[in-house]
């Protein structure tokens, strides 16, 4: 089947390389000249592991030229960006744009697939901007939102728990079987209504961060009794109605979807009179948990006398280079400004981080960063951080004080090294 994806982003170009691995033909086209160029010279513009050794045994076209490819396409797949507005919404206006665009030059028994996360309703707007643009009546909008964890984007979109699709033509069903045909297998696609398949993904990734959210204060208040938040996780996790999945304290969920789709999706609740106030909390706890990470830091650190501290991660999650709402871009222009001099190093956030990020001083390892600090925050699970030569780091630092918000290393085991260790709702 040839296929035209719209957005060069994650989502489209995860997407495209993987159903070019699947046979099918694609192209993928941005507005964007540079990101153009970068990716017909087999530059990839994000980090994801394997993307790009699985683009480099793929045949994939790279274009500006939106109106060619989608007159020669059998399905458009719309994957553009859908960030929050001002007002907490979802910003639609590329996802118009696209409708507009594909208006121009669709052909009859066009499939225009949408992969990006939308509210309620965006397929309904979609499908009207089409018909009112175009002569052309005979397609269909069809909404088959992305389940993609970053750091495991490849194994996810080939290993899929479920295939979501929502659509109002019946008859279409044979054509997204085929899209899908040599990546899963046919009771793993969940056919639905559009406005359901729009509904699934927002529901989907807002429980998983309350989830998040659950863990975090059960962890909080495991400090304060004496428990171990991990046997706390263990123990309702093996409960076969909650499962072991994102049970695992940390700093406070950030990254591309969670913040962004709860908030739309409290926004989507305001406007259909049906509040979402469970998710209201779980937004209003997350920021506050955020914050509350640089006062830990603080108890501990004499600031006139203890400025040299070392943190180690700045994305939101390993496995990735997105830091977009990650728990560093709060933590560290907090500690500057008690005045302290901060050294970072993440295996592969300092070109992004950089441009948000200003007075800090970037190291080239983990080793460096502990050299003389009085002090080393871990805000990234890095298996690169769970593998250090903890005597060598210990060895480095002025004052051997650690804080782990990932909870990646054994708190006994720590103080039998020497350091001051703390983590997250372990006693």
């Amino acid at each position: 089947m040839k296929l035209s994806v719209i957005g060069c982003g994650y989502v489209g170009l995860v997407s495209g390389v993987c159903f070019a691995d699947a046979g099918h033909d694609v192209t993928c086209i941005d507005n964007n000249p540079e990101k153009i160029n970068a990716l017909n010279n087999n530059k990839i513009p994000i980090y994801e592991p394997g993307l790009k050794e699985l683009l480099s045994k793929n045949s994939i076209k790279f274009t500006l030229n939106i109106g060619k490819e989608i007159e020669n396409s059998d399905i458009v797949l719309i994957a553009v960006g859908t960030p929050t507005s001002n007002s907490g919404e979802a910003d639609l206006s590329q996802i118009y744009q696209c409708a507009e665009e594909i208006s121009n030059f669709i052909n009859p028994g066009t499939l225009v697939l949408v992969k990006s996360t939308v509210p309620v309703g965006t397929c309904d707007e979609i499908e009207k901007i089409i018909k009112e643009k175009s002569t052309i009546s005979d397609f269909s909008v069809v909404s088959n939102p992305e389940f993609l964890r970053e750091g495991n984007a490849i194994h996810d979109f080939v290993n899929p728990d479920r295939i979501v699709v929502g659509l109002e033509d019946d008859d279409k069903k044979d054509i997204v079987l085929d899209l899908y045909s040599k990546i899963v297998s046919k009771d793993k696609i969940l056919f639905t209504a559009r406005r359901s398949s729009e509904l699934i993904k927002y529901a989907s990734n807002s429980m998983l961060a309350m989830r998040i959210i659950f863990i975090n204060e059960i962890a909080d208040l495991c400090e304060k009794i004496g428990a171990d938040v991990t046997d706390i996780a263990k123990g309702i996790g093996l409960d076969q109605r909650i499962g072991p999945h994102f049970l695992e304290p940390g700093p406070g969920f950030g990254g591309s979807c969670f913040p962004k789709d709860a908030r739309a999706l409290i926004e989507s609740g305001k406007k259909y009179d049906a509040p979402q106030s469970l998710l209201e909390s779980v937004i209003v706890g997350n920021e506050k948990r955020k914050r509350n990470i640089s006062k830990k830091v603080l108890e501990k650190l004499d600031t006139k006398l203890e400025k040299e501290v070392g943190i180690l991660g700045v994305t939101f999650k390993a496995e990735t280079d997105d830091i977009r709402e990650a728990p560093s871009l709060i933590l560290i222009p907090d500690l500057i400004k008690k005045g302290l001099n901060l050294s970072i190093y993440d295996p592969k956030g300092k070109s992004e981080a950089s441009t948000l990020i200003d007075n800090v001083t970037w190291k080239n390892s983990a080793y460096e960063v502990a050299e003389n600090s009085n002090c080393i925050i871990i805000l990234t699970e890095w298996q690169e951080f769970k593998d250090l030569d903890l005597e060598k780091l210990r060895n480095l630092m002025k004052r051997p004080l650690i804080y782990d918000f990932r909870n990646i290393f054994d708190p006994d085991s720590m103080k039998k090294l020497g350091f001051e260790y703390f983590s997250i709702g372990r006693g």
